[in-house]
């Protein structure tokens, strides 16, 4: 039987509630030294960047100790280390707590705020902010939401139970409901289920439909619909039930429809990207449910959001990006 390999705890604490960078070193090389596979590793930061965390004694070991840069390569030995922050544009939008226990908490998250610390978005994360707020510094996510999407998030307060709540969501035992603002065609019979194959490659912005079996299933049903004075067809309200869970199902699912979602900068087409601090024309599309038998306790959850789609609330203000209704059009 293969031993599970122990992993020491952390001798970082915490920093603006996002955990340190913890690097073994593998197992096979020809690195001399420590520094050596930290430069190769991270070439992207630049052999300056690494000399200088050596330097300031910013690179640990197990032991809290600093790693010198000469120290000798050894397979398997752990590291840990901060990055520096990026500067980030704090997103202006507040951070909803709508349900927190012993297990777990639940956040309605608005758009533009991402849920875990992923490249140039790090302390200006769903997670990172209630880490901070709630001094709850084991929180963890049990699944993830789209930066430009808004809603429910379910999160985790301690490290045991975790495994449990993040094995709903990939059994697919939790019921999720989204909300979305599109252009209505009159002449597209709904509700449908729509089944196709998506995949999204490393480095590519986008997801794509190709031929194959079906690995992403997707209920569309039209809630309500209203004329825009000038234009044809009109605007309507959606809800979206995903039965599985591809990266941007509902998005490509939507504008393969010939329903893209307003405020969308990938589907159909990519635009330009927009200045960071820009925060007009979210993207319309809302996780506004969440429902699941609780793994630990055993009750029955359903959670939904308090949050409005500005495009529906009041469109030209949404598109002028001078919305400001209830929580902030978000």
């Amino acid at each position: 039987m293969r031993r599970k390999s122990h992993t020491p705890p952390s001798p970082l604490p915490q920093r603006h509630g996002v955990d340190p960078v913890r690097v073994r070193l593998p197992a096979a090389g020809t690195w001399r030294t420590v520094r050596e596979h930290l430069v190769e590793r991270l070439s992207g930061a630049g052999a300056g960047v690494v000399d200088g965390m050596f330097d300031a004694g910013r690179i640990v070991g197990a032991d809290g100790r600093p790693v010198a840069a000469d120290a000798p390569y050894v397979p398997g030995l752990f590291v840990w280390f901060h990055r520096d922050l990026p500067e980030e544009v704090p997103v202006p939008f507040p951070l909803e707590v709508v349900h927190r226990d012993e297990h777990i908490v639940v956040a309605d998250k608005p758009h533009f705020l991402a849920t875990t610390p992923r490249g140039s978005h790090v302390a200006e994360t769903a997670l990172a902010r209630l880490r901070r707020e709630l001094d709850l510094p084991a929180l963890t996510a049990a699944h993830r939401l789209d930066r430009l999407t808004a809603g429910l998030v379910l999160f985790t307060v301690r490290p045991e139970v975790r495994g449990a709540y993040q094995t709903l969501f990939r059994d697919r035992r939790v019921r999720k409901e989204y909300e979305a603002v599109a252009p209505y065609d009159p002449a597209l019979p709904l509700p449908r289920i729509v089944r196709s194959r998506i995949v999204k490659e490393r480095g590519v912005l986008t997801a794509r439909e190709v031929p194959g079996e079906p690995n992403a299933v997707s209920r569309v049903e039209l809630v309500e619909h209203r004329d825009r004075p000038g234009e044809p067809g009109g605007l309507a309200r959606y809800r979206l039930t995903p039965a599985t869970g591809q990266t941007h199902q509902l998005r490509v699912h939507m504008a393969a429809l010939g329903l893209p979602i307003l405020g969308d900068p990938l589907y159909p087409e990519v635009t330009a990207p927009v200045p960071a601090g820009d925060f007009r024309r979210p993207l319309q599309l809302l996780a506004r449910s969440l429902e699941f038998t609780d793994p630990v306790t055993g009750e029955e959850h359903r959670f939904r959001s308090g949050r409005v789609l500005a495009a529906w609330a009041c469109h030209a203000r949404w598109a002028a990006g001078t919305y400001d209704g209830p929580s902030d059009g978000q």
